[in-house]
C-alpha cells in the first residue's frame, strides 16, 4: 500500500506535520501545551506522555500570516521506541527538544536517530532556559560532542532557545517551522480520496475499535471506506482531534474513525475507497501478499541447532496476560518486558490485547492460578470483576496508569521467582593428630588447625586422602584443657565430633557453612 501522493490537478499547500521528540521530562508536552493553550500534561499519569497525540493549531506570524500546523507529541520514556519511530515516519519536520539543564540524554540520541533514519528536516529547541541551572552554551557543546552541529556552532541545524513553561521563544520556533517547511513545498490535492498513516488504535467495550488517522493527501468524506493492511472501516462519521464531529477531513488533519473490522497496525498507510466490496478485496490482497512474504522469509531462515542439556537446569515460567488501552501502550510494555531476562526464569505472554480485562481473560487465569493479569489503563469490566470476586482461588490482577510502575511490578515478581542457589563456604581446616575415645556416634579427637577457624557447633566434612568420606558436627571444643567457642589457625585443640563415620589419625576435617549464592 503506497504512501499517498497528490495528483497534479488542483494541488494546494497543506499544513506541515510536526513531531516533537526528545528525552523524557525535557519539556516536549509542556511545549505542545503552551502552543495549543490547554493542559495535556496534567491529563497524563505522572506527567508522562504515554500515547501519540495529534493536534492542530493556528499560528500567526509576525507579518500577520495565518498558517495551520499539525503536531504529534511522542513519549520520551525508553519503552515507547516504536511510537517515536511512527511519529518520525508520519512527520514532515521534527523538533528535537533538549533541556538547557541536562543537555543530551539517551532518548535524545534515539530520537535523533529516528529523525535521521526518516531523513526529515529538524530544528533543535533548547528548552528550560528560564531555569537557574540552564546553560545554553554547554547544551550546544554537548550536542556538538554527539555530532549534532547547530547554527553558530559549526553546523547549519536551526536552533531556537525557548522556555516552554513561560512561552519565551515559542513564537520564533513556530516561525522557524514555517520557514523550514516552505522549502519542502508540501502539497495536497483536495479532490483525491484521502490517504495517510495510522497513528494510534484503541479498543473499548462501548465503541469498539477506533483508529487515529493522519491525512497526508486528499479529502476524507463520510459514506466511503478506509483500508489499512488487513483492516477496514466504514466512514459513517468523522471526529477531529477534539472529539468533535466534522463533515470532512482534509490533508494535515488528525481524525478518528470508529468501527474497524479488526485492529489496524499502527504506522501502516491507509487509503480511501468507495465501497465495502472493494475494501474487502484490498484487505484480502494484503493478507495474501503478507503470507507470500512470510513464506519467503521462512525459506531463507537458517535452521537453528539446539544443543541438548542434561535437564538439571530448573526454569520457572511466569505466565502473563496483558491488556492495554491502545496499541502503542502494548508495544511499549512488550518492548520493556523482553529486557527482563534470567537463565532460570522466563516471562510467557499467554494472551494480549486491547480494551478492558474481560471474562475470557479471567477464565484463562482461573485455568492456571500462576497467571498474572496486568492491565494498563484497562480495568476489569463488570462481568470480569464479578468473576474475579467469586473465584475460589484468588486471581492476581493489577492495573497501572504509569508504565515504569508496571515494569517495576513485573521485575519484582520476576526477581522473587529466581530459584535461590546455595554454596558451601569453608571456614577452617584441621589435621587429626590423635583419637582418644569413641562412644556411639560421638568421638573425642585431637588436631591442629591448619587454615581458618574451627568453631563449636560447626558442620564439618571429613576428608581422607583428599576425598570426602562423611559429615559431622563439632559438639565441643577445648584448647589448653579449657572449653572454648573457637580455635584459630596454628593452635592445637581437642574436640568432640558427632558423626556416623569413624575418624582416623591423618584425616582432616573442614568446618563449613552454607550460604546463598549471589
Amino acid at each position: 500500500m503506497a504512501k499517498p501522493t497528490p495528483t497534479t490537478q488542483n494541488v494546494t499547500n497543506r499544513p506541515p506535520v510536526v513531531v516533537i521528540m526528545g528525552h523524557i521530562d525535557h519539556g516536549k508536552s509542556t511545549l505542545l501545551d503552551y502552543i495549543r493553550k490547554s493542559n495535556i500534561v496534567a491529563g497524563e499519569a505522572g506527567g508522562i506522555t504515554q500515547h501519540v497525540g495529534a493536534y492542530q493549531v493556528e499560528h500567526i506570524t509576525a507579518e500577520g500570516k495565518k498558517s495551520m500546523l499539525t503536531f504529534l507529541d511522542t513519549p520520551g520514556h525508553a519503552a515507547f521506541c516504536s511510537i517515536r519511530e511512527r511519529g518520525a515516519q508520519a512527520a514532515d519536520v521534527a523538533i528535537l527538544v533538549v533541556s538547557a539543564e541536562d543537555g543530551v540524554k539517551p532518548q535524545t540520541m534515539e530520537a535523533y536517530k529516528n529523525i535521521k533514519d526518516q531523513n526529515i528536516p529538524f530544528i533543535v529547541a533548547i528548552n528550560k532556559i528560564d531555569k537557574p541551572n540552564a546553560n545554553v552554551n554547554k547544551t550546544k557543546e554537548s550536542l556538538g560532542e554527539k555530532e549534532i552541529y547547530v547554527e553558530g556552532w559549526g553546523g547549519d541545524i536551526p536552533c531556537v532557545e525557548i522556555s516552554a513553561l513561560k512561552g519565551t521563544g515559542v513564537s520564533d520556533l513556530l516561525d522557524m517551522i514555517m520557514l523550514v517547511t516552505e522549502i519542502s513545498d508540501l502539497k495536497s490535492n483536495p479532490s483525491d480520496p484521502a490517504g495517510g498513516v495510522i497513528i494510534e488504535t484503541e479498543r473499548s467495550a462501548r465503541s469498539g475499535i477506533s483508529a487515529t488517522l493522519l491525512i497526508k493527501n486528499g479529502t476524507l468524506t463520510t459514506g466511503t471506506f478506509v483500508v489499512s493492511g488487513d483492516a477496514f472501516a466504514p466512514v459513517r462519521f468523522i471526529n477531529n482531534f477534539k472529539g468533535e464531529k466534522i463533515e470532512s477531513g482534509i490533508a494535515g488533519m488528525p481524525v478518528m474513525i470508529l468501527g474497524w473490522s479488526k485492529i489496524p497496525a499502527c504506522g501502516l498507510p491507509f487509503v480511501t475507497i468507495s465501497n465495502k466490496k472493494e475494501a474487502e478485496k484490498i484487505s484480502e490482497e494484503y493478507v495474501r501478499t503478507e503470507k507470500i512474504k512470510s513464506q519467503a522469509a521462512k525459506a531463507e531462515e537458517v535452521p537453528v541447532v539446539t544443543i541438548p542439556t542434561d535437564g538439571t537446569l530448573e526454569v520457572v515460567t511466569i505466565p502473563v496476560i496483558i491488556k492495554t488501552d491502545v496499541i502503542g501502550s502494548l508495544e511499549g510494555i512488550k518492548h520493556e518486558l523482553i529486557k527482563i531476562t534470567h537463565d532460570r526464569v522466563k516471562l510467557k505472554i499467554v494472551s494480549e490485547g486491547l480494551g478492558e480485562i474481560n471474562e475470557n481473560d479471567v477464565k484463562i487465569a482461573i485455568g492456571d492460578p500462576h497467571i498474572i493479569i496486568i492491565g494498563f489503563n484497562a480495568d476489569p469490566d463488570k462481568k470480569a470483576a464479578a468473576m474475579i470476586e467469586r473465584a475460589a482461588t484468588p486471581i492476581n490482577v493489577k492495573n497501572f496508569k504509569i508504565i515504569y510502575e508496571l515494569i517495576q511490578y513485573v521485575q519484582d515478581i520476576f526477581t522473587s521467582k529466581i530459584p535461590k542457589e546455595y554454596i558451601e563456604e569453608m571456614l577452617g581446616r584441621a589435621k587429626i593428630l590423635a583419637v582418644f575415645s569413641k562412644e556411639k556416634d560421638r568421638q573425642v579427637i585431637g588436631g591442629k588447625v591448619q587454615e581458618g577457624v574451627l568453631a563449636s557447633g560447626a558442620e564439618v566434612r571429613i576428608i581422607r586422602r583428599e576425598n570426602e568420606i562423611g559429615r559431622g558436627k563439632i559438639r565441643e571444643l577445648q584448647s589448653q584443657k579449657k572449653r572454648v567457642d573457637e580455635v584459630a589457625i596454628g593452635f592445637e585443640c581437642g574436640m568432640m565430633v558427632e558423626s556416623k563415620m569413624e575418624i582416623a589419625v591423618g584425616d582432616k576435617i573442614e568446618a563449613v557453612r552454607t550460604i546463598e549464592k549471589i
